[in-house]
């Protein structure tokens, strides 16, 4: 391997070029960075895949141009305090000062859950480590959670119920070509995780038979065999229909059942009464031979997986959508040998590892319950506290915006996240960020909620803050900095490590670098279910990754439950829920079409840094609407034009694209956007009962066309990121 950085000389000491890895995705693709001439005489940075056992060295146009927003001249490169309604430049000490004044004012005047700590899915596993410690302790807060509630939290709480641990993938991506039977439900892999691609097309290339399952015609749909353009918010009654069909035919593997599960004579009394299959058909929206044929198809496969994403799981019944593919995979015992298993495709670059240690409502690291009390007096010896110093549980991320909107949360901490456009029903998130006594937020950029920030603190990018991140299939990765600090942005980190400090608690937080942290958090994990005590900064140089679970033992297997499950018993557990249909499917005539949101190929998130790379900028300027021309002519809505979109919730512009790839009853419009031209300010509030997870996908609007571009539309879709700073104000 070479070394992760090449010095130059040019008036000291300047990193240029070396290995880092993408931002973005869960691959966490490799990357090595060059300096490269150009035409004017100077020098760039440019960016090819670098070889992992991941990506197989290959990078996607993201990746390509991640550098570009580390880069920019938009970095926040000072800190900034709101003085007379304007953010303008402050010292660090006085930013500091404010900040710890804020938490320390709240926590004496209203009780120390009064402040709330809001994280993010793509922070470090070390900052999402201390994160957590940081609002335990030095805060002494309950209420911290993060954006990765919007993310996994469904394929999370599935897991962990029916396998009795949570990992994106139970098998190693390079097992994929040996399937012979792949369901896709609800992911859209060629533009979401476009480097995995070739696993799938080896395998068809191996003979499998690849099914997806989405509303859209996708470019993945695209690459299948077969396509099931399912109804919106129907995904659990189409896996219960697929598991009557392998019932009925005997495609199940009873040994393995027998062996190795429980529940499943409860699951098929229940699939046996369940509503005929011409009725699960007709109310999913596809034809009854489609369902028989892909269930056939999984259920005939001496080998098989079944794969998750946000379309299946971005739902009020996600939970349950997902435990009924489990139960799929474990009636046909596709699970635990090479060549089968379950996979949740995360989204975030940390999205597996940032859930694991401890920024969620209920989770302490080394994904223990705060809510037993083993797993509390474990944290609690390796903090050196007593275990009642340790918070119960908090809530969810939209709950904690409905707390704040009643004032029981009066300061909140964002670190990495951008909540304003991120949350569902932004209407209220936006209220309750004005009610705020103090808004403290760490990021790259003047983000949307930056932009209604008190106090705003500049973080260092990926290329400069080294740490360790999680990717989907398990494996720990370390990135290191090739880049020093812009103008005067701190490791995130950093700013946590001298907040407690200032706060009185500094012997818990007296840490020099990201690899101290990192030692903690392998000792506070140690025996947990996510157990990374055998893994160090050592180990990870040396072979450029390794699985979790790896415990004292070393272990470090990439291919999950070939023994036993996770349960006490070892066995995997089916789910046997009533069918039932989510009220948030339904739509009427005053809302007669079901939006659905996602990702495209070019941004990532809320585009707080893609919007700032001018390629991929380039690629999509603007938020749309895609719809079908049959569902566009019946309200007069033409190609290219602005349409407004509104729910009960609220309202939003797009400019409408027509297409033939979506269903009729469907639109669908991506989540990179702010303002105006946020999805998200339609989006219903209702939750998942199980996991919290907000129905992303299934809001009921109404689509109109717009005479001419709607100014505010325009103005908020990219401004107010643009923003000089210091001239915004809070509304």
């Amino acid at each position: 391997m070479s070394s992760p950085l090449t010095e130059t000389e040019a008036g000291g000491r300047a990193f240029a070029a070396g290995q880092t890895q993408c931002p973005f995705c869960s691959v966490q693709c490799k990357i090595k960075l060059e300096d490269a001439p150009t035409p004017e005489g100077g020098a760039a940075l440019r960016a090819r895949g670098d070889d992992n056992a991941a990506s197989e060295g290959r990078l996607c146009v993201k990746g390509q141009q991640a550098h570009q927003h580390a880069v920019s001249r938009e970095r926040l490169r000072y800190p900034m305090i709101r003085r007379e309604g304007r953010l303008v430049r402050a010292s660090w000490a006085e930013a500091m000062e404010a900040a710890v004044k804020l938490f320390a004012d709240s926590s004496e005047r209203y009780g120390p859950d009064s402040v709330g700590v809001y994280g993010g899915g793509s922070l470090t596993n070390e900052t999402a480590y201390l994160l957590g410690k940081f609002a335990r302790l030095a805060l002494g807060t309950k209420y911290i959670d993060y954006n990765g509630r919007f993310c996994m939290s469904a394929a999370a709480s599935a897991g962990s119920k029916t396998f009795g641990l949570d990992r994106g993938l139970t098998f190693r991506l390079s097992d994929i070509p040996q399937a012979s039977c792949i369901v896709l439900a609800g992911t859209n892999l060629a533009e979401c995780q476009p480097t995995l691609m070739p696993y799938f097309n080896r395998a068809r290339e191996n003979g499998a038979s690849i099914i997806v399952i989405d509303p859209r015609a996708t470019s993945t749909a695209a690459a299948s065999d077969l396509h099931l353009a399912v109804r919106p918010g129907t995904d659990a009654a189409l896996a219960a229909g697929m598991l009557q069909v392998l019932l009925e035919e005997g495609l199940i593997d009873e040994t393995f059942i027998d062996s190795r599960t429980r529940g499943f004579e409860e699951l098929k009394q229940r699939t046996l009464g369940q509503m005929p299959l011409a009725q699960t058909a007709a109310f999913c929206g596809v034809d009854e031979e489609s369902i028989r044929q892909a269930a056939r198809l999984y259920g005939r496969a001496p080998t098989g997986m079944i794969l998750t994403a946000r379309g299946v799981e971005q739902q009020t019944d996600g939970h349950l959508a997902v435990r009924e593919f489990l139960n799929l995979v474990l009636a046909t015992g596709k699970i635990g040998r090479e060549g089968c298993g379950y996979g949740a495709i995360t989204g975030q670059g940390n999205g597996q590892g940032g859930r694991e240690h401890g920024q969620k409502a209920d989770q302490l690291p080394g994904y223990r319950s705060i809510t037993n009390t083993a797993d509390r007096a474990y944290i609690a010896s390796v903090w050196g506290v007593e275990p009642e110093r340790i918070p119960g549980a908090g809530v969810s991320a939209y709950e904690m915006m409905e707390r704040i909107h009643r004032k029981e949360i009066r300061t909140l901490l964002v670190m990495g996240s951008n909540p304003v456009v991120s949350n569902p029903n932004i209407v209220l998130v936006e209220e309750s960020l004005a009610k705020l006594d103090g808004l403290i937020v760490a990021d790259l950029f003047l983000s949307e909620t930056a932009l209604l920030a008190d106090i705003v603190l500049p973080v260092t990018s990926y290329l400069e803050n080294e740490g360790t991140l999680t990717n989907l299939e398990g494996r720990v990765l370390l990135r290191e900095a090739v880049r020093p600090a812009v103008g005067e942005a701190r490791h995130d980190w950093m700013i946590l490590c001298e907040a407690a400090q200032r706060l009185g608690h500094a012997d818990g937080f007296r840490f020099r670098s990201a690899e101290e942290i990192f030692d903690e958090l392998r000792l506070a994990s140690r025996g947990g279910l996510a157990d990374y005590y055998g893994i160090t900064y050592e180990r990870l140089r040396q072979e450029e990754g390794v699985y979790w679970p790896c415990g004292e033992q070393g272990g470090g297997g990439g291919l999950m439950f070939e023994q036993d499950f996770a349960h006490e018993d070892g066995r995997a557990v089916f789910s046997s829920p009533p069918q039932t249909v989510s009220d948030t499917k339904a739509v009427s005539p005053a809302y007669p079409l079901i939006l659905t949101n996602g990702r495209v190929l070019s941004h990532y998130l809320t585009g707080v840094q893609t919007h700032r790379s001018p390629v991929l900028e380039a690629r999509e300027a603007a938020a749309f609407l895609e719809m079908h021309p049959f569902a566009a002519g019946r309200i007069g809505v033409r190609e290219g034009e602005w349409v407004r979109i509104e729910s009960e919730a609220g309202t939003f512009y797009a400019r409408s694209r027509l297409t033939s790839k979506i269903r009729e009853d469907t639109v669908f419009a991506p989540m990179h956007w702010g303002g105006a031209q946020n999805v998200n300010r339609a989006t219903l509030p209702h939750l998942d009962p199980h996991c919290k997870m907000p129905g992303f996908k299934t809001t009921p609007v109404r689509v109109t066309s717009c005479a001419a571009a709607p100014e505010e539309a325009v103005r908020l879709g990219r401004s107010l990121v643009r923003s000089p700073q210091g001239r915004a104000t809070r509304e």
